[in-house]
C-alpha cells in the first residue's frame, strides 16, 4: 500500500520528467537530422561546366539557287518541292501570271490579277516597248513633249556647228596652203589641243547645272540678284584658274612634241604656234564659264545668233588667209593661223561676259522697279 501510494504520489513528478526527457530526445533527433541534411547538401554534385556555343552552320546559298533555277538532276527534288509550296500558299497568286486558278478555287481563278505594264520610254517618245521602231517611227512621237525640247534644238545645233566650222576651216587651210612642215606641226599642235580643251569644257556643263537653280527662283528680290551675281563671279574665278593651268601645260608642249617627231623644222614650227595656242587657252576657261552661265539663264536666242555669225565669219577669215597666201600678199604659217583662231576666242569670250553684265544690270533694274512699285503701293495705302 505505501509503496503504491508513493508510486502514485510521485506520478506528476515522474510525468514531468518523462515529458522533459522525451523533449530532449526529440530535440537531439532534430539536430542530428539537420546535421545530416547539411552534410547531404554539402555532398551534392557540382554544377556542370558551361558548354561552348556551337559554331553556326554555313549555308551555301549559291548551291541552293543553282539547284532551284538550274536543270541538274541533283536539284530536281528541291524544284518539285518548291513548286508544290508555291501552289499551296498565297504566293501562287503572285507568281502565276497565266491566269491559272490559285488556292482560292474557281472564284480566285476568275479574278485574274492585272499584269504589270512593260517599261515605257521616258521623254518625247511614246509607246509600250523599247525597240528601234520606237525611235524611228514618227507615230511614236509625243508632240506635246517634243514642243518642250523645240527651243533648244536651234541654239544647241548652231553652237555645235559654229564650233566645228572653225576647226574644219583651219584644218583646210593647213592642208591646202601650208607646206609639209607646217602641216606636220599643225597635226601635233591640234592633237595636244584636243587633249587640253576638255579640261574646261566640263566648266560649261557645271554652270548649266548651278545657274538655273538661282535664275529660276520665284523670289524676284535683291537676294536673288546678289546670288546670281556671286554665282557667275565664282565661275569666272574658276575659269581664270583653269586658264592659268592650261597655259602652264602649253609651256610643256616643246618637251612633249619631241615624242611626236625629231625633225627640227617641224619642232620650230610647233614653237612658232605656241603664242596663239596659249592665247586661245588662257581665256578658254572664261569662255566656257560664260557660255554655261548664258545657257543656265536660258539666253538661247542670243547664243543662236552669235554662233550663226561665227559659223560664217571664222571660215571666211580662214579662207581669206588662204587666198592671201596663194597670191603671195602675206606669208601665212601655222603661227598666223593659230593667232587668228585665238583672236576668235578672245572675241567670243568678251561677247559672252559683256552679255552677262547686261543681263545682270537688267536683273538689278527689275529689283529696283519692283521696290519702287512696292513703295508707291505702301504710300497709297497710308
Amino acid at each position: 500500500g505505501p509503496a503504491g501510494g508513493a508510486g502514485v504520489g510521485s506520478g506528476p513528478a515522474g510525468g514531468a520528467g518523462a515529458v522533459s526527457a522525451a523533449a530532449g530526445t526529440g530535440g537531439d533527433e532534430l539536430a542530428s537530422e539537420a546535421v545530416e541534411m547539411d552534410g547531404v547538401a554539402d555532398r551534392s554534385p557540382p554544377p556542370p561546366p558551361p558548354q561552348e556555343p556551337e559554331p553556326p552552320k554555313v549555308v551555301n546559298l549559291t548551291k541552293g539557287i543553282m539547284e532551284l533555277t538550274g536543270s541538274s538532276s541533283a536539284g530536281r527534288s528541291r524544284r518539285r518541292e518548291f513548286s508544290r509550296l508555291l501552289k499551296s500558299t498565297k504566293l501562287a497568286q503572285a507568281f502565276m501570271s497565266d491566269g491559272t486558278p490559285g488556292p482560292g478555287g474557281a472564284a480566285a481563278g476568275r479574278r485574274k490579277r492585272p499584269r504589270a505594264d512593260p517599261p515605257r520610254i521616258r521623254g518625247f517618245l511614246s509607246g509600250g516597248k523599247v525597240s528601234p521602231r520606237s525611235f524611228l517611227s514618227p507615230s511614236a512621237t509625243d508632240l506635246s513633249r517634243a514642243r518642250d525640247f523645240l527651243p533648244f534644238v536651234v541654239p544647241v545645233t548652231t553652237t555645235s556647228v559654229g564650233r566645228i566650222s572653225g576647226y574644219i576651216a583651219m584644218s583646210h587651210v593647213a592642208s591646202s596652203t601650208l607646206g609639209t612642215h607646217d602641216m606636220a606641226a599643225h597635226q601635233i599642235i591640234f592633237s595636244i589641243f584636243c587633249c587640253l580643251t576638255p579640261i574646261v569644257d566640263a566648266l560649261s556643263q557645271v554652270a548649266q547645272s548651278f545657274v538655273p537653280a538661282v535664275f529660276e527662283s520665284r523670289r524676284r528680290d535683291r537676294d536673288r540678284a546678289d546670288a546670281l551675281r556671286r554665282t557667275v563671279g565664282n565661275f569666272r574665278r574658276v575659269g581664270v584658274v583653269f586658264g592659268g593651268l592650261l597655259v602652264s601645260l602649253v609651256a610643256c608642249i616643246p618637251l612633249v612634241s619631241r615624242y611626236f617627231t625629231t625633225d627640227p623644222m617641224v619642232l620650230s614650227r610647233v614653237r612658232g604656234a605656241l603664242p596663239g595656242v596659249g592665247m586661245f587657252l588662257v581665256v578658254n576657261g572664261l569662255m566656257c564659264a560664260g557660255e554655261g552661265a548664258l545657257l543656265g539663264q536660258k539666253d538661247l536666242k542670243f547664243l543662236r545668233n552669235m554662233y550663226a555669225i561665227f559659223f560664217f565669219t571664222v571660215p571666211a577669215y580662214m579662207l581669206r588667209l588662204k587666198n592671201r597666201a596663194r597670191l603671195g600678199v602675206q606669208e601665212v604659217g601655222i603661227g598666223t593661223m593659230w593667232a587668228a583662231f585665238s583672236a576668235y576666242n578672245l572675241i567670243r569670250t568678251s561677247t559672252w561676259h559683256l552679255r552677262l553684265a547686261q543681263l545682270q544690270r537688267r536683273t538689278d533694274r527689275e529689283v529696283v522697279e519692283k521696290n519702287d512699285e512696292g513703295a508707291i503701293e505702301y504710300d497709297s495705302l497710308q
